[in-house]
């Protein structure tokens, strides 16, 4: 036991590499192609086969993909709209919570028309907004078609 470990030729990896001691693993010469054999018509028709399969298969792909966003977009808008709703929901809360917190510093009506004067309010700054946005809009794109 002790021999073997010490013993060169056993420990040595180029003397155990089959492929070393195999003549026909140094031989660098291409192996035979299996289509050695076919015309150049029969190439071009291989690859428009292979083209069409090719196709084929992006376009069930695609056609998947286009199923799934399809199915996905329903589910989306579900949920926006529910999402859309209870903050509503949430909004008319906060709208009452005001009233009834003002309700003893102003009296019902008091309370009743601050909140609502307050709402108005930025009700106006919004479609101010907008009518500016718009108006930006409509100068931008009727100065692109004049260019």
């Amino acid at each position: 036991m002790q021999q073997s470990q010490n013993d060169p030729a056993q420990n040595d990896p180029a003397q155990n590499d089959p492929a070393q001691n195999d003549p026909a693993a140094h031989d660098l010469t291409p192996l035979a192609d299996p289509v050695e054999g076919l015309s150049f018509a029969d190439d071009l028709r291989l690859l428009a086969d292979e083209a069409k399969a090719l196709a084929q298969a992006e376009f069930a792909f695609q056609k998947s993909r286009a199923a799934y966003a399809g199915a996905e977009s329903k589910t989306i808008s579900l949920l926006l709209l529910v999402a859309a709703m209870f903050v509503f929901f949430a909004l008319m809360a906060l709208v009452t919570g005001t009233v009834i917190a003002l309700g003893p510093v102003l009296g019902p009506w008091g309370a009743m028309a601050c909140v609502t004067l307050g709402l108005l309010l930025l009700a106006g700054a919004c479609a101010l907004s907008a009518r500016s946005r718009l108006k930006r809009m409509i100068a931008l794109l009727s100065n692109d078609r004049g260019a």
